[in-house]
């Protein structure tokens, strides 16, 4: 017998209706604190995104003139900001895909392997997660240093063509050097999350499962993903909004955005406008449309989520 994947029961109408105000009630205090904290800075940016604001304007020696969509009109024309939002997509695809990818393996290893070696894997990614991101930043800069980084050491002892080579030269290298720190910084929460649900799996499931024959990559795929559907749909909406945000990692491994800005990211490319070329509605422009992308990009998964599965 070959082990079926799990299908779970619909859940009624009217019980939904129940669990969800129910939920909205319990979700009600920290909504009306996130709203208190985000709903000013929110209407500040919008709003400044609507003038010429800059730094006469905002030390208050200039008068404020408003522009309209003057500032998104000559965003949204310029090439520099397609290529820059291509590179901020891509990027954070990359990111997003592998930090789900090593979390959720990692967290099936963890559900099989003894307590011992469990609890050195959760030690080294509590390590990862707690290390402030521009920390983490200089100590991969370091490690891939062109004279002395360890990674360039091993790689031309073993005798590759990697001595003196810089990581954060070339655009492609820097991106994939920013994207495996910016991994290893958020693996962990994924493979927290995932394995929750793992362990919240019913031993008669994969007990049966076993009994019929499945292997363990059968298993997984079949058993163990479909049931910890939700949570792989929170852990990839969460990784989606910090990867597609990221500044800190790109602003300090590459410089500031990197040789000529082949860099940028959306984030970094605002922090230049805004603050380094002082044009502060600008920058507040890119900031509203990084919100609308993130918005609609989250609200289109989580919608196919729900439509493609029947237990929501």
């Amino acid at each position: 017998m070959v082990a079926q994947q799990v299908r779970p029961v619909a859940v009624p109408r009217k019980t939904r209706r129940r669990d969800g105000r129910a939920a909205a009630l319990y979700l009600a205090p920290a909504g009306i604190l996130l709203a208190a904290l985000l709903a000013y800075p929110i209407y500040q940016l919008v709003l400044i995104s609507f003038y010429d604001y800059g730094q006469p304007q905002a030390a208050g020696n200039a008068p404020l003139v408003f522009l309209g969509f003057a500032n998104y009109t000559d965003l949204l024309s310029q090439a520099q900001f397609w290529t820059v939002l291509g590179k901020t997509i891509g990027f954070a695809a990359a990111c997003v895909a592998g930090s789900l990818i090593v979390g959720t393996g990692l967290a099936v290893l963890a559900s099989r392997v003894r307590s011992l070696p469990r609890m050195l894997l959760f030690l080294a990614a509590l390590g990862a997660w707690s290390t402030p991101a521009i920390a983490g930043s200089y100590v991969w800069l370091f490690l891939f240093d062109t004279d002395f980084g360890l990674v360039n050491e091993v790689l031309s002892g073993l005798g590759l063509p990697f001595e003196h080579h810089s990581w954060t030269f070339g655009t492609l290298g820097a991106f994939g050097l920013v994207a495996a720190e910016v991994i290893w910084c958020s693996f962990p929460f994924v493979l927290v999350t995932m394995y929750a649900g793992i362990k919240g799996i019913p031993d008669e499931v994969l007990e049966a499962a076993s009994l019929d024959g499945a292997s363990a990559w059968r298993t997984t795929w079949t058993i163990v993903l479909p049931m910890v559907r939700p949570l792989l749909m929170i852990a990839t909406v969460q990784s989606i909004i910090w990867d597609f945000k990221v500044f800190t990692q790109i602003y300090v491994m590459t410089n500031g955005g990197g040789v000529a800005g082949r860099n940028l990211v959306l984030n970094v490319y605002a922090y230049q406008q805004a603050f380094a070329g002082q044009e502060y509605g600008l920058g507040s422009a890119i900031g509203v449309v990084m919100t609308l992308l993130l918005l609609s990009v989250t609200g289109l998964y989580v919608r196919t989520q729900r439509r493609s599965a029947a237990w929501l």
